[in-house]
């Protein structure tokens, strides 16, 4: 984790890191948020939209009329909270 993130994400990331499974081992959070997958906020609370060249291969993206919407408690967190 990257050290200028202070104890308050530290603890609500960990916190929503316990409560999920990850299909990709939490690769985001182990890489120091480095190897993030491209998503964007488009103002839907629980959803980013996927911008990853092959979204469908994604367990944590669902396709929603043309697009592909991402699920992942900690990617919305670490996009809608830090802007990564």
């Amino acid at each position: 984790m990257p050290k200028e993130l202070g104890g308050k994400y530290k603890k609500e990331i960990e916190n929503i890191i316990g409560k999920i499974q990850c299909p990709k081992s939490f690769r985001c959070y182990t890489s120091g948020f480095d190897d993030l997958c491209s998503a964007k906020d488009i103002g839907i609370e629980s959803f980013l939209l996927c911008l990853e060249e092959k979204p469908e291969d994604c367990k944590l993206s669902v396709p929603m009329q043309g697009l592909h919407l991402c699920h992942c408690p900690l990617r919305i967190y670490l996009c809608k909270k830090l802007r990564k």
